[in-house]
């Protein structure tokens, strides 16, 4: 038996070195690089299988079905890219910070759109099942977190309902997100004849226990010619019906126009990741005729050769002149975004955070402090929402751009998750985006310099604990 449990005791010592060297190669930052090199030579028994199943950062499997798909639909490519070609800007139209931006989506803005700012659930579920009852051809449907509750059954009788006039319908879910989702509940999708897959992060053999990447997408795309996108996940208490949350503070927009084609060959990865191929959508780009604005559709993941979400953040805080207004329910960022913070500060750029007050995750509420005694410093503003739960994701920089989407300021979304978020270049976009600030700001409190100091010791080391913890939060 001694000899049973030395093999074991050096077995994992060996693993846990093993695992360290592996995690020098390939983990992504240098802290998280370190603590995991120190846990798995300190604490093996615990810390090597804690490793294999979170301490990855990149998504290989993804990046092959990545690969496989762009060979599937080799022969629509051409097709899209003519599409889409009437609606590209010359260079000289498109911000220096747009460009960087097209690079990294690897797409680029395209006119033609119309884009409405949906504020709170009532407006956007509103929206999205008209939408659904309006499609003809086809619905892409895609969720983080889908409740078995009144809104979720609502949207099910309504895919039905379209179901049965004929309308193919795609209906993808992330089976973290859904874990409490039940089975009744895709079984009587599946019997309407919709097509239905988790995203199946654990797929493939070198991914069998991988439960840190996470597809946070909430997308809905119809007929490839009206898309949404945004914060809100399907449940009653994104309408404000929770009786621990209340209000809801959350923001969607609607896309209607060429760059919906963006966001459909978003899902279209997704789903051949999921359910290995790539369905037959309409390619073919349908303007708007109630706007023209410039919009760039940002896929980012786990699968992404660079840190696509970091760098996206990252140059949106750089090159923001005037002003850059954040709203973020997790705000949890690593060194280089505090830094970049700063310095925007130091210049004078109109930096302002929002952020809730009422807490959904402690860890989170607790780092959050920490943060705004460091930047706090240079001049960024920190407001914490007040009403109700805010979990919107939105950006505003200077006067012209403003982005919303799926990402949170933290550790997840910049490297784990996979995310989506639209950018749309428009100056009375932006200003409609500045007045929903607005509002927000008047229904927040702004933190004041030293507020953490006058807290007590245990709150204030709580805050540092918290801190400590980033870049698994």
């Amino acid at each position: 038996m001694a000899e049973l449990i030395g093999f074991a005791i050096a077995l994992f010592h060996i693993l846990g070195l093993i695992s360290s060297l592996h995690s020098v190669m390939s983990t992504r930052t240098s802290q998280g690089t370190i603590a995991w090199v120190v846990s798995l030579n300190t604490f093996p028994y615990l810390a090597v299988p804690a490793y294999w199943i979170l301490g990855r950062s990149r998504f290989k499997g993804y990046v092959k079905a990545h690969q496989a798909s762009d060979k599937l639909v080799d022969d629509r490519r051409q097709l899209f890219e003519e599409e889409l070609a009437p609606y590209l800007i010359a260079p000289t139209e498109v911000l220096p910070a747009g460009r960087a931006a097209e690079k990294l989506a690897n797409m680029p803005y395209l006119s033609g759109n119309n884009v409405d700012l949906l504020i709170d659930g009532e407006a956007t579920f509103t929206s999205i099942l008209d939408g659904i009852d309006q499609a003809q051809d086809y619905i892409l449907f895609q969720f983080f977190i889908i409740h078995d509750d009144e809104i979720g059954r609502r949207i099910k009788t309504h895919l039905i309902a379209k179901a049965g006039e004929g309308v193919r319908i795609y209906f993808l879910y992330d089976e973290i997100g859904c874990h409490d989702l039940p089975a009744a509940y895709t079984v009587e999708l599946q019997a309407a004849g919709i097509e239905v897959y988790d995203f199946h992060t654990s797929k493939g053999v070198g991914n069998r226990f991988q439960i840190n990447f996470r597809n946070h997408c909430k997308v809905v795309v119809v007929d490839g010619k009206v898309a949404w996108i945004g914060g809100h996940n399907v449940g009653d208490q994104y309408l404000g019906k929770s009786p621990k949350f209340g209000h809801w503070r959350d923001t969607h927009v609607r896309i209607e126009g060429p760059s919906v084609l963006e966001a459909q060959a978003s899902f279209a990865e997704d789903w051949n990741w999921a359910a290995g191929r790539v369905p037959e959508l309409n390619w073919k780009a349908v303007p708007s005729t109630e706007g023209d604005k410039l919009v760039l559709i940002v896929p980012t993941g786990p699968a992404d050769e660079l840190e696509t979400a970091t760098l996206m953040f990252l140059h949106a805080i750089n090159s923001a002149k005037n002003r850059i207004w954040i709203a973020s329910p997790y705000f949890v960022p690593d060194e280089s975004i505090v830094h970049a913070l700063q310095l925007a500060g130091l210049r004078g750029v109109d930096v302002r955070i929002l952020i809730p007050d009422k807490p959904d995750h402690l860890l989170v509420y607790l780092a959050a402090y920490s943060y705004f005694d460091e930047a706090g410093r240079t001049g960024v503003r920190f407001f914490r929402y007040t009403n109700g739960f805010l979990h919107e994701k939105v950006m505003l920089i200077d006067n012209q751009v403003a982005t919303v989407g799926t990402a949170n300021f933290d550790n997840r979304s910049f490297r784990l998750n996979f995310e989506i978020t639209a950018v749309v270049m428009d100056q009375l976009f932006a200003l409609t985006v500045e007045q929903m600030f607005t509002d927000d700001f008047e229904n927040s409190r702004e933190m004041r310099p030293g507020e953490l100091d006058e807290k007590g010791f245990g709150f204030r080391l709580a805050v540092r604990l918290a801190r400590l913890s980033a870049p698994v939060q």
